[in-house]
């Protein structure tokens, strides 16, 4: 029995089940890279195609890295605002380089340095870790929890009948919910205003019986 075991072996050695959910995890946020990677550009931005197993047992991980990328928000902003505008290496960024805005600078980019050190050391790539501070952690500022999604495909994989699916972030691939218009039927549609009806047919009546009379 497999008591206070936690997680799925996945037919793996400890090191080669934790080396393949890092490079899985990093794989999910790669995709989120620049489009100057045409010569292997993703199908789709935000989103990997594995077996379920796995992409269950590679959640938590993301979404983790998520969460720690998220709480470095503010102390990035409070950064930026201190960040010169001098060109690094100039004499002004020399300038500003011993001066005390520095040390605020640098104390209030201490904990994002903290976080992104820390990521690294869960997913093991320095790309995937600017890409989640940089681009990622902004889209989940007011979301709690569950910034991905898991969804089961049809076909299985060729070779092993492997059970497939996509895990992908949440709010950028959502589908459009869009609500279905009552179709209008003939009974339904308004009949048109009845117009009244004009006189001429009764004067031409009349002007035909008063011929009528003159030839009798």
């Amino acid at each position: 029995m497999r008591h206070r075991k936690k997680g799925r072996t996945l037919g793996r050695s400890p090191s080669h089940r934790k080396a393949m959910l890092k490079n899985l995890a990093s794989a999910l946020f790669l995709t989120e890279r620049d489009a100057t990677y045409d010569d292997n550009a993703p199908k789709v931005a935000g989103r990997i195609t594995t077996t379920l197993h796995k992409a269950k047992e590679v959640r938590p991980l993301v979404e983790k890295c998520i969460t720690i990328a998220k709480k470095t928000l503010p102390s990035a902003q409070e950064a930026a605002k201190l960040k010169p505008s001098a060109e690094r290496g100039s004499e002004a960024y020399k300038k500003w380089r011993q001066s005390e805005d520095w040390k605020k600078w640098a104390a209030a980019r201490a904990p994002v340095v903290a976080a992104q050190r820390r990521v690294i050391q869960l997913i093991g790539d320095k790309e995937a870790a600017k890409i989640l501070f940089d681009t990622v952690a902004e889209r989940f500022v007011d979301r709690p929890g569950g910034y991905t999604r898991i969804m089961r495909l049809a076909t299985p994989r060729l070779g092993d009948a492997g059970e497939r699916a996509i895990l992908e972030f949440v709010g950028k691939n959502d589908r459009v919910k869009r609500k279905s218009q009552k179709p209008a039927f003939e009974a339904d549609a308004p009949q048109p205003a009845e117009q009244p009806k004009s006189e001429a047919p009764a004067a031409e009546t009349e002007t035909a019986a008063a011929e009528s009379d003159d030839k009798q």
